[in-house]
């Protein structure tokens, strides 16, 4: 049997200025934004090196993570309050 996507998660989405800043501009889907956004995390070095299941922010994920350090289950989660 083959599993089919969530037609959910491949409708593309309307992004904030403030997701766009660091996956590129929206409409997308939210698997394209979670992809992009841990293209952005592994270019810009910013895992925790002690646990990589931790995320920094730098300045331009602050605003959608609102401190310094997530998980990167919060991350989806935060990312999600950016997208309509």
């Amino acid at each position: 049997m083959v599993r089919q996507a969530n037609p959910a998660l491949l409708k593309p989405m309307t992004l904030t200025p403030e997701l766009e800043a660091v996956v590129g501009a929206g409409p997308m889907p939210r698997s394209q934004v979670v992809k992009k956004m841990w293209e952005y995390i592994k270019k810009h070095d910013l895992q925790n090196p002690a646990n990589k299941r931790n995320i920094f922010a730098d300045d331009n994920l602050r605003p959608i993570f609102k401190k310094d350090e997530v998980t990167m289950f919060e991350m989806t989660k935060l990312a999600s309050a950016h997208m309509s």
